[in-house]
């Protein structure tokens, strides 16, 4: 059997005991699973998600985040959220203390990750597992919250619509990503017709049914991407006729071709 992580009682019994520390930015590191789910809960202070290695999907009510390396994801407090490791995760969290929140990001957003943050969050988990931080933490919080505010967020999001119909064929999508049924066909089996499934993600998601997908595939290619699977393989398991056709999307999306995201 394999090997799980501490039940999430006790692993949020230890955050909780960490976001009610007087210093400004705490620092958490858990290792999960591929597989593994952290269940749907909140947290009194902001956070900086970010896994050192593997790649995370985050789930709000509203928005799916895919979160691969080099990428984390900036989460407010008091929202509601689950993490799935995708792949086996080494998970490295900041917690900030809600009087530094003025001037950073207000609504959650997936952030790029520089080297010098990166640095600055390993180096938070290792004074925090020493217990050594108090002399160069004020150094290092301001460090790390001036490149948070100066990172622009990426848009690697899935939005949810509320309605069930089209919430079941998001479902159905985000199961099997490179399932191929049109509009039309999807909304005789959910009991709709393709006009009003259209409608349905435009006004609940603010994207087209087209678009939704594209970006769902988008996200899933990142999994296999991060683990080093060729960029044609990715494309065929996605449902592309080609790896052009994708590398071209994805470059649309992205800025830069598949085979470079990661570099």
């Amino acid at each position: 059997m394999t090997a799980y992580a501490p039940k999430i009682p006790s692993i949020l019994s230890r955050v909780r005991e960490l976001e009610a520390r007087p210093e400004p930015i705490v620092a958490f590191a858990r290792e999960y699973p591929t597989g593994h789910l952290v269940e749907r809960h909140r947290h009194e202070r902001a956070q900086l998600i970010y896994a050192s290695h593997g790649v995370m999907r985050v789930d709000t009510a509203v928005r799916i985040w895919v979160v691969p390396p080099l990428r984390a994801i900036w989460m407010p407090p008091g929202i509601d959220h689950e993490i799935r490791a995708s792949s086996t995760v080494c998970l490295r969290t900041l917690f900030i203390h809600p009087d530094l929140r003025s001037s950073l990001p207000q609504d959650c957003c997936v952030i790029e990750i520089s080297p010098l943050l990166r640095e600055l969050i390993l180096r938070m988990v290792t004074l925090a597992e020493s217990k050594q931080h108090k002399g160069s933490l004020v150094h290092l919080v301001e460090l790390i919250l001036g490149e948070i505010r100066e990172i622009p967020g990426l848009s690697l999001h899935i939005p949810m619509p509320a309605d069930q119909r089209a919430l079941r064929v998001c479902k159905s999508i985000l199961d099997n990503p490179a399932d191929g049924r049109t509009c039309a066909q999807w909304g005789a089996s959910v009991g709709a017709s393709a006009r009003t499934l259209e409608r349905l993600f435009q006004n609940e998601a603010g994207i087209s049914f087209g678009a939704w997908r594209r970006q769902v595939r988008l996200l899933a290619a990142l999994t296999g991407l991060a683990a080093k699977i060729p960029v044609a393989n990715v494309a065929s398991d996605l449902g592309y006729e080609s790896a052009s056709a994708f590398s071209a999307m994805f470059k649309r999306t992205l800025g830069c071709p598949p085979s470079q995201f990661f570099g």
